[in-house]
């Protein structure tokens, strides 16, 4: 598989070598040459000579780093870092088709609408019926809390999981549909549900009142969202307007952390937890931060599955725990290394960050008004 991997550079980057494990204490010797009359063919004159920076995928095939980046700032030392992965949050103006997105606008529109129409009005929504058989379990919040959690993380990283076999039967468009589709009312019912609930549990602490840490946990919030997991940033493919792939990034934020998303979730998790201090904040943290932890196991063992090689070698210079791989040395910073944020979708991020703190009155009014 590792051999789909292409990265459209301005200028091809370097190759590395990297010998078969079996290879690497065992050589076997020249073989001498065929008796008789030797006429070399093209083919056959020389040893074949690879660059001296070629890296071999376990297939014994060249692996070359993919994605972009090598035309802006941040890109001018990829080729020199030899990367294999993909340049993160890169995003091009110049490469936008507005027919595209478009599109996605007509998609997005359609979406919110059935998801209105088919799961959250509950005059024709299946979502009220599917929360009271949840509810039906236990009067405990705690208890539904978790086992709404539970069940998307069982429906989502389930459907990660057989994303491989299912693109093979229906397509990546289609696949990526079918996930979306159920997977985002029960994320939907799951935060509406936590929205109306969070406050009904025992509680557990209170340090609202305490100086600062309302900044601490603004702050901490504020920082989780840009760990958000590079793909999001593609919207064109989580819309299925673009071919959907499975990606495997290596700059940005994955050379801080390689499950960006684990961390920002736990950080999340914390600082709401810590603000709220009950029983249903904790039941809820307990579930995210559980999924969070499966997804990382998981996401790895996809990504090796499918990049074989290549992935091995992006883990071994990165690190789950954030900044290990930088402090032990493994993971280099390129000089330019900030410029890597200094592109458009972290500077949406800021933006809908900022306009969901303040959102939240209205949030909290829109969930307010769902028997969830």
């Amino acid at each position: 598989m590792a051999s789909q991997l292409r990265l459209h550079l301005a200028a091809p980057p370097p190759l590395v070598l990297l010998p078969h494990r079996r290879s690497l204490h065992r050589r076997s010797p020249p073989r001498p040459p065929p008796p008789g009359p030797y006429l070399p063919s093209p083919a056959r004159a020389a040893p074949l000579l690879l660059p001296p920076r070629l890296r071999l995928s376990r297939a014994g095939r060249p692996v070359r780093a993919v994605g972009g980046g090598a035309e802006d700032g941040a890109g001018a030392g990829l080729a020199e870092a030899g990367l294999v992965g993909e340049d993160s949050a890169a995003f091009r103006l110049g490469d936008q088709s507005v027919a595209s997105w478009a599109y996605f606008a007509v998609i997005l529109a359609a979406v919110l609408w059935a998801l209105n129409v088919l799961w959250i009005d509950p005059g024709t929504g299946v979502g009220t019926k599917f929360l009271d058989a949840v509810g039906s379990v236990s009067d405990s919040h705690e208890v539904v809390m978790l086992l709404l959690t539970i069940i998307f993380a069982l429906v989502h990283s389930g459907m990660a999981s057989l994303r491989e076999s299912g693109e093979k039967i229906i397509g990546e468009r289609a696949y990526r549909v079918l996930f979306a589709g159920i997977s985002l009312p029960l994320a939907v019912t799951t935060i509406v549900y936590f929205i109306n609930h969070r406050y009904d549990g025992v509680q557990l602490w209170q340090v609202q009142g305490i100086t600062g840490v309302h900044e601490l946990v603004w702050l901490s919030s504020f920082i989780s969202f840009f760990f958000l997991y590079p793909s999001t940033f593609n919207l064109l493919e989580v819309a299925a307007v673009d071919k959907p792939k499975l990606h495997m990034w290596e700059t940005g934020i994955m050379r801080i952390t390689r499950h960006p998303q684990m961390v920002g979730q736990v950080i999340w998790c914390l600082a709401h937890t810590l603000w709220i201090g009950n029983s249903v904040a904790a039941a809820a943290s307990v579930g995210l931060i559980g999924h969070h932890l499966f997804g990382a196991w998981n996401g790895d063992r996809r990504l090796a599955s499918r990049y074989g090689e290549a992935f091995e070698v992006l883990k071994e210079r990165t690190s789950v725990v954030p900044f290990s791989a930088i402090i032990d040395g493994r993971q280099k910073l390129p000089k330019d290394y900030y410029k890597e944020f200094f592109r458009l979708p972290y500077i949406a991020i800021t933006a809908l960050t900022l306009g969901a703190y303040f959102a939240h009155p209205l949030m909290q009014a829109s969930s307010y008004q769902l028997p969830w």
